[in-house]
């Protein structure tokens, strides 16, 4: 499958570098009443890519794709087992705790806060933990109580918040330090429309801000369409797509739909090439053509051919053009 290559500017030294990293495990499965069998699993296998300094990537794929083992070697919490790994020019699992000040993680249903402490006290002991000056956490804390809305939320104790409650405090733990990159795995699960977009806008902001760099895994692809520009796409451990969002729609064969709005009733509309009717509605027809080509010869064809009132081009559900990916790869 085409990929479009994704590196860093020539004049620095990308942030986050893998070369050819594999992770393999090795679990034994009872196959009868006093035997077992060793299996060799291969979650990771010969990832390589590269994040700059700033950038912020959506890393997806489905269950099992090897997407939460590659953040836990990035952040020193699994060892490679071939390949080489590097942040911010050091090795995580060596370094850990070092590089443990230099980055921020969310980790979905798991909590990095105290669960029997409110939330207050999770934060003092996190300023604690990075020694993070009065100042600088005061100022952090604040805006991060402002931004998420943890206003009210500061006196609670960490068990009883809502699962999207004590996502938004996560996310504010993770970033009182001014981490340099940010690996958030599934950080609007649990979350209302609303809170979805005030993650979304601190996200955009530590980002554009403060030049954080971050990785961002999700099933919610809406994420991934109003934060980042560039997309991979993990699958049986392998990237199977680095690029932008609109190479993802061609590489995943997707379409596009153009919505004509007419005067009035027609039969469907056959004669305009590079293009077939999927749904005729009254007045209003849906006209399917390839994610990768331009709409513009086929507005104009409709125009010049029919009685033209309205029309919008919808683009492909990324759900679905990466199901197509999955659906035309061969099984491991």
């Amino acid at each position: 499958m085409p990929t479009t290559p994704a590196g860093p500017p020539a004049t620095e030294a990308p942030l986050i570098e893998l070369d050819g990293v594999e992770k393999v495990f090795h679990v034994r499965r009872r196959t009868g009443l006093l035997r077992r069998e060793r299996r060799e699993v291969r979650a990771v296998d010969g990832l390589t890519f590269r994040v700059p300094r700033g950038e912020m990537v959506g890393y997806i794929g489905p269950n099992g794709a090897g997407k939460s083992t590659t953040v836990k070697m990035l952040t020193g919490i699994l060892v490679p087992s071939a390949g080489r790994l590097r942040v911010a020019g050091t090795d995580p699992s060596r370094e850990r705790e070092r590089l443990a000040r230099r980055i921020g993680v969310v980790f979905g249903q798991r909590t990095t806060l105290w669960w029997d402490l409110p939330l207050r006290d999770s934060y003092g002991l996190v300023r604690r933990m990075y020694r993070i000056p009065e100042r600088r956490y005061r100022e952090n804390l604040e805006r991060c109580v402002e931004l998420l809305d943890l206003a009210a939320l500061l006196d609670v104790p960490v068990r009883q918040l809502s699962l999207g409650q004590r996502m938004r405090g996560d996310i504010a733990a993770a970033l009182l330090h001014d981490p340099e990159v940010l690996y958030l795995d599934e950080p609007t699960i649990g979350l209302d429309v609303v809170s979805k977009a005030k993650v979304r806008n601190v996200l955009r902001d530590v980002n554009a801000e403060r030049g954080t760099t971050v990785l961002l895994t999700t099933h919610d692809l809406t994420d991934i369409e109003q934060l980042c520009k560039r997309v991979m796409v993990i699958d049986h451990g392998r990237l199977v797509y680095d690029g932008g969002l609109d190479g993802l729609l061609t590489a995943g064969g997707g379409e596009r739909t153009l919505v004509v709005d007419l005067e009035r009733e027609f039969p469907p509309i056959e004669d305009v090439p590079g293009a077939r009717v999927v749904r005729v509605e009254g007045p209003r027809q849906w006209l399917a053509f390839a994610a990768g080509g331009s709409a513009a010869p086929l507005v104009a064809a409709v125009a010049e051919r029919y009685p033209l009132v309205d029309l919008s081009v919808r683009e492909p559900a990324i759900e679905d053009v990466i199901a197509r990916m999955y659906a035309d790869r061969p099984a491991a």
